[in-house]
């Protein structure tokens, strides 16, 4: 069970998250906060394994709550879930940690499959924001394209590359003929080797050195 704590000031909307989430089987709301330092330390306490984060809190915002989260040992997966589709929020979300970033207008379906993203390591930026994200990333982010290309075998950039169709780690498995465990160890080596976070800031670099389009 992928267990979850969600964090909104207003309670109508922590109810309608929690409905949302409650006729998957996996998913578990484990508990509810109303701000920020609360969603801090009701993740802890319940052992939660995603927290749904707003952004605007009265008593501590989401954004700073990411961070703390994010710097946790083991770290607590954040989906920052907000009204606001304003650049701030959604690469000050992005660059705190979160792991996903969705608008509280996404498909319930958007919620459900960013929450399972988290919980796996994975990143999930709504589809219709993805764009803003790579080119504001591309944009200061700037190293030659070669500064990665040579840090890469040919299989990997093979699974970047697919990496950049929006591939799961299953799909990119199917893709290359290998176990979901690899390609979670092959995206974990290529983070590491790039000085990138995750999926989604690995995706950038790629777009912005040409290897996808």
């Amino acid at each position: 069970m992928i267990r979850v704590l969600i964090a909104d000031d207003q309670a109508l909307v922590r109810r309608g998250l929690a409905l949302f989430l409650s006729g998957e089987e996996d998913l578990e709301v484990v508990g509810e906060a109303s701000s920020g330092p609360d969603a801090v330390r009701r993740a802890r306490a319940l052992a939660a394994d995603v927290v749904l984060m707003d952004v605007r809190m009265p008593d501590g915002d989401g954004i700073t709550a990411t961070r703390e989260l994010a710097q946790q040992q083991p770290p607590v997966a954040v989906v920052v879930v907000t009204t606001f589709d304003l650049d701030e929020y959604l690469f000050g979300a992005l660059e705190a940690g979160a792991a996903g970033f969705l608008l509280k207008d996404c498909e319930p379906a958007e919620l459900v499959t960013a929450v399972r993203a988290a919980a796996s390591g994975e990143a999930m930026v709504q589809p219709r924001l993805t764009r803003r994200v790579i080119d504001e990333f591309a944009r200061r982010r700037p190293a030659p394209a070669t500064e990665i290309t040579a840090q890469l075998s040919a299989r990997e950039l093979e699974l970047v590359r697919a990496l950049c169709e929006g591939l799961s780690n299953a799909e990119l498995a199917e893709r290359l003929h290998i176990e979901v465990s690899t390609v979670k160890t092959h995206l974990t080596r290529i983070c590491t080797r790039l000085g990138v976070r995750d999926r989604v800031q690995l995706v950038v670099w790629a777009y912005r050195c040409g290897l996808a389009g």
